[in-house]
């Protein structure tokens, strides 16, 4: 996919009012929710993966420390027009690689259900039993990085 930039940032970056818009429009507003009620302290601790076409954001996560071997994909959106063409799987690439240069060694996230399939493909595999968060059902998912 050409013309698509994929960098970490973080929450002190010129693109994190981007990022916080497209999390609040993908994630929070479809379900009644919204970022400005939440605790965004995280987010300064948090490597941010954004995707980036024309200097505009059109996807982003979040990896949030654990402890010394575990990292938490968080927070995972894509603009409604880029899904289904990939950025979803470059951000999750990145991802990884940014991980692994960290030294984690195991990637965890809450899928929505609806999102399963999309994690699956890429080597995730389901470790709980369904649960319910912000109202929506999850399941946990891990991946351990390769060395």
């Amino acid at each position: 996919m050409e013309d698509i930039v994929i960098k970490q940032t973080d929450a002190n970056s010129p693109e994190y009012e981007q990022v916080w818009q497209l999390r609040e429009e993908i994630l929070r507003k479809p379900i009644g929710l919204s970022l400005k009620d939440e605790d965004l302290g995280d987010d300064a601790k948090d490597i941010i993966v954004i995707a980036l076409h024309n200097n505009k954001v059109i996807g982003c996560l979040m990896l949030h420390p654990k402890d010394e071997e575990i990292i938490k994909l968080r927070q995972m959106a894509v603009y409604d027009d880029w899904q289904g063409k990939g950025v979803g799987a470059k951000l999750m690439n990145a991802a990884e690689h940014v991980a692994a240069i960290h030294g984690y060694n195991k990637i965890v996230l809450h899928a929505r259900v609806t999102a399963k399939d999309f994690y699956s493909k890429l080597g995730y595999r389901i470790t709980s039993d369904v649960f319910t968060e912000v109202g929506i059902d999850h399941v946990v998912m891990e991946k351990t990085l390769n060395p």
